[in-house]
């Protein structure tokens, strides 16, 4: 069936720039054009409305944003007294186990965190309650004892060698996979559907959906393949594993995607080349370099975009110096497909200039959080506190990577930043600083073809051309002109010719 929609403009990123229809076949779009339009079995009027490309978010959990949209409350918290009291509220419920989501201490008053006597408390059963990136978790002794994280690199102990509660790296992965176990097939299906659901709320019609069967569990991969069709939004899976074969069997063309180098600058785990202002160390990285090289070696060989997480200084420079080490092994012919590959690094927070430039000479890809800027950037912000005042004022520079030719797509990290195209195209727009900030128009075609491009799907998504995907969103304002991008919601989501949002 063919169905035109018509409005005041539509934005295509592609030739012709603009029109004022688009007509759709099935999944794909057919032609877009202005003037009298031609015959269709449908027809959309939609007077005074913008028509664009839909967006592509980079960097999606599916299952943990389904499960941070059952915790605002704990995203809300303003302190750790209030989260024991959100915790204890929701261990009146007769469940096996209490898992929380969504904290972050560096927005509180006071940032203390709750200690284990605290976390003991409020239930004998095992309590988790995970910070806003994932990277640590607050659980009381129970969650120890029967998730076996005890012993293991990351339970954090006083100098007096009892548990603090703090729980990161290793251990943390695992209580994770332990707490996740304690969910149905049925409950991830859930979850993945109705954060997949948001997107389509925000005008994103296509996700970088980032597995990690380390901290998940296959479980997770596995729900999300078989629903994977039903999905209203279209979702690409990208593995955080170094299983070659395992990705290949599953015929996926990407490997790694989150996969972490390094940890995180809230959890003081992101690795630095110098130590983090509050003296807690200078991070870690979870690969020798000589494992990171084998694993880009035979993801590329076996003809796969491999990707990995690197926030800081020292982990950017580990990958970049692994992937150099690739390219050098290269003939000529060889090297032009390996940057026509654009393996990924997501987040890339720290990334000098000079780490910027050797990354563009290897056609290596960023998968960037601006709203990640927009939470921590400012002064006083999580970044301050972490690096200082200085090495914060170098973080994510946007601008910079755009300018040397870096490949740039744009993410959410969701739940870590709300799954919120808009709020990231304000974020590009008010970078912290006024140097490295994107205009209107780069923003959203950063957000939209440069994450289609990520991907190699430019010939599909982030334009509407005739025989692209028929992806596209509909603003009562304009998103190339509006004064507050931040507001705007689609009134109409369209995603591979289905209509999943109408508002």
């Amino acid at each position: 069936m063919r169905t035109l929609y018509r409005a005041r403009v539509v934005h295509t990123q592609s030739h012709p720039a603009t029109g004022d229809w688009v007509l759709v076949d099935d999944r794909h779009v057919q032609r877009v054009g202005a003037g009298d339009p031609p015959a269709a079995d449908r027809v959309v009027d939609l007077p005074g409305a913008t028509i664009t490309p839909g967006f592509v978010d980079t960097h999606v959990h599916l299952t943990p944003t389904g499960t941070a949209l059952v915790n605002a409350d704990v995203e809300n918290a303003r302190d750790g007294a209030e989260l024991l009291a959100i915790a204890r509220e929701r261990a009146a419920a007769p469940t096996e186990v209490v898992w929380l989501q969504g904290f972050d201490e560096t927005r509180w008053s006071d940032p203390a965190l709750p200690g284990l006597a605290e976390l003991d408390a409020i239930t004998p059963r095992p309590l988790a309650i995970w910070r806003a990136d994932g990277h640590v978790c607050l659980a009381n002794t129970a969650a120890l004892v029967q998730g076996a994280v005890a012993d293991l690199p990351g339970t954090e102990r006083a100098s007096g060698g009892g548990y603090t509660g703090r729980v990161r790296m290793e251990a943390n992965d695992r209580l994770h996979r332990w707490f996740a176990q304690t969910l149905s097939d049925h409950d991830v299906q859930e979850l993945q559907l109705r954060a997949a659901g948001l997107a389509a709320t925000r005008g994103v019609t296509s996700i970088h959906e980032m597995s990690m069967p380390a901290g998940h569990g296959l479980r997770d991969l596995e729900v999300f393949l078989a629903q994977r069709d039903r999905l209203p939004v279209d979702a690409l899976p990208i593995v955080a594993t170094m299983d070659v074969p395992q990705i290949m069997d599953l015929r996926l063309p990407s490997i790694g995607g989150d996969l972490p180098v390094d940890g995180s600058i809230g959890a003081r785990t992101a690795a630095l080349a110098a130590p983090y202002a509050d003296g807690s160390g200078e991070g870690v990285t979870y690969y020798e370099d000589e494992v990171l090289e084998g694993f880009f070696l035979s993801g590329h060989a076996a003809g796969l975009q491999v990707g990995v997480h690197a926030i800081g200084d020292r982990g950017i420079e580990l990958v970049v110096s692994a992937w150099e080490r690739v390219y050098a092994t290269l003939d000529s012919r060889a090297r032009r497909h390996f940057r026509a590959r654009r393996h990924r690094i997501e987040h890339v927070e720290m990334a000098s200039e000079s780490q910027i430039e050797r990354a563009a000479m290897l056609g290596l890809a960023a998968s960037v959080q601006p709203a990640f800027d927009a939470a921590w950037g400012d002064d006083g912000g999580l970044y301050e506190l972490g690096v200082g005042r200085l090495r914060a004022a170098a973080m994510n520079p946007f601008r910079t990577m755009l300018d040397r030719g870096m490949e740039m797509g744009a993410g959410s990290d969701s739940p870590v930043t709300p799954l919120d195209p808009m709020g990231g195209v304000e974020a590009f727009e008010r970078h912290h600083d006024p140097t490295q900030r994107l205009s209107r128009s780069e923003a959203i075609r950063v957000s939209t073809i440069g994450g289609a491009r990520l991907v190699h799907q430019e010939d599909k998504k982030g334009a509407l051309a005739p025989g692209s995907h028929a992806d596209l969103a509909v603003w009562d304002d304009d998103p190339f002109t509006a004064a507050d991008v931040s507001a705007l919601r689609p009134v109409l989501t369209v995603s591979l010719g289905r209509e999943v949002f109408a508002g």
